[in-house]
């Protein structure tokens, strides 16, 4: 006579419920482990990185990058300064970081000054340490985010060999002329690409950037995923297909 298995119990709606609970909840925290520790997006709210970056811009920071501070962390928790692990910014990194005076507000600008360093803009012209940065000045164009304003692009070149593009909006303007100014150490100086059109480092801690804190840096800005045009909101599922065409995976330089 042969046997027949017997088929096993089926779980109750009770155990369902806990195996999905349990997959979500470990779900959450992979997804949080991997925003804090590794990657980290971002959309690019103002037009201060012009050309590279441009309002609407969805990008991906890597948090590893520097190390980890207290700025890498979701809500910026009260905790020792220094950073973890931690790793200098290299000049002309494009940098994502939380603004000194309100570490609510989350800023992206450019590594134009390194501990130690001393920075000058003459005539628009960048000098680090007594050295002009090379500009190779190109077409003029509109403005990306206002097309009513004319701009010069303007290609400048690191000592070592990295290049991007800056908008110049003409000669005479505030912050094409500053001091000489030393970097302290365990801080850099940030300019925003889009020059007339940027509070940065020029301009001081009340109105600007001033000298940026090392542990204020969340991660260094890596790839733009996509791009949406002004209006396109997460709340609003009709706009979702308002894309800027071009700006797919974009590396950022």
């Amino acid at each position: 006579m042969t046997d027949i298995a017997s088929s096993p119990p089926r779980p109750s709606a009770l155990q369902e419920g806990r195996e999905i609970a349990v997959t979500l909840i470990v779900a959450l925290i992979l997804a949080t482990l991997f925003r804090i520790v590794l990657f980290q997006p971002f959309t690019i709210p103002s037009s201060s990185m012009e050309p590279g970056l441009v309002t609407g811009d969805y990008i991906v920071v890597s948090k590893y990058a520097y190390g980890w501070s207290t700025a890498s962390l979701p809500f910026n928790p009260p905790m020792r300064p220094g950073r973890l692990l931690g790793r200098e910014a290299r000049r002309g990194d494009v940098v994502v970081f939380r603004l000194p005076r309100d570490p609510e507000q989350v800023w992206i600008k450019r590594v134009v000054g390194l501990p130690g360093d001393t920075v000058q803009v003459r005539g628009g012209q960048v000098f680090v340490n007594g050295a002009a940065v090379r500009q190779t000045r190109m077409d003029i164009v509109a403005d990306h985010d206002a097309p009513q304003r004319t701009v010069q692009r303007v290609r400048e070149r690191l000592a070592d060999g990295r290049t991007y593009v800056t908008y110049d909006g003409g000669p005479g303007l505030p912050g094409d002329d500053t001091p000489l100014r030393r970097v302290p150490a365990g801080h850099y100086l940030m300019m925003g690409d889009n020059r007339d059109n940027s509070l940065d480092s020029r301009w001081s801690p009340q109105i600007g950037v001033g000298l940026l804190p090392a542990e204020n840096i969340v991660g260094r800005a890596e790839i733009v995923l996509a791009s949406w045009k002004p209006g396109a909101s997460l709340w609003k599922p009709w706009t979702w297909l308002k894309l800027q065409g071009r700006r797919f995976l974009v590396r950022i330089r």
